[in-house]
């Protein structure tokens, strides 16, 4: 009996294990969740607004971004406006014998409606199909002409993918401020309630991982 209450009180190891586990658990369940309500948040990623040689517009989620300029332009950060040009989807629609005008000339026109003289205005080359692609030719334009600033304006969710492709491949060509649309209607506090939203978050992960994997798969097409 004696040795039977002795054995009952000393302390069993894998009842200590057990609690372990589950404080182990529901920490990473906890961190998991709170990694996946900042996610939106975290993507954001906003330089102040300073004196540039350019403001650049990304192709995609047209005309907000070339809105966006607009407002950068009449504020006086840069006196002039440049724009991308995408290889899609005017050389599918070409073999389809389609007349296709092109996004960088509504663009064009978006930035002239909203008082950005013609003159102001250039579209760069060569042809982008990528994200990674603008940040070449942005960065081999600005270097042409001398050391200098560049503001890249895109939609609020691209803004870190653009900061870390930038960093990457274009870094040496001059500064990138990379601005999101100030009246962009992602949620990043809440993203998991939009359809399109939650679908940007995944998209920017993911490409978000590929720019720190060293660029092993292409990038989708600009957004």
């Amino acid at each position: 009996m004696a040795g039977f209450l002795v054995a009952s009180m000393m302390p069993n190891p894998r009842a200590r294990r057990v609690p372990l586990w589950m404080s182990v658990g529901t920490g990473l369940l906890f961190l998991a969740l709170l990694l996946f309500l900042n996610v939106g948040r975290w993507l954001v990623r906003e330089d102040p607004l300073q004196k540039a040689t350019a403001i650049a517009v990304l192709s995609g989620r047209m005309p907000e971004r070339a809105l966006e300029a607009v407002r950068i332009y009449k504020r006086g950060y840069a006196p002039r406006v440049w724009l991308t040009h995408s290889t899609e989807p005017g050389a599918t629609l070409a073999q389809l014998s389609v007349r296709y005008i092109g996004e960088e000339e509504y663009n064009k026109e978006v930035l002239m409606r909203g008082g950005v003289p013609e003159g102001a205005i250039e579209i760069l080359d060569p042809p982008i199909e990528n994200t990674a692609d603008e940040m070449r030719t942005i960065g081999e334009v600005l270097e042409k002409r001398g050391p200098g600033t560049v503001i890249v304006v895109t939609s609020k969710v691209h803004t870190r993918r653009v900061r870390s492709l930038w960093n990457r491949l274009a870094k040496g060509d001059g500064t990138a401020v990379v601005r999101g649309v100030s009246d962009d209607g992602f949620d990043p506090a809440h993203w998991w309630r939009d359809t399109q939203d939650a679908l940007d978050v995944v998209r920017e992960v993911l490409g978000l991982m590929n720019a720190w994997a060293g660029l092993p798969l292409g990038h989708s097409r600009s957004q």
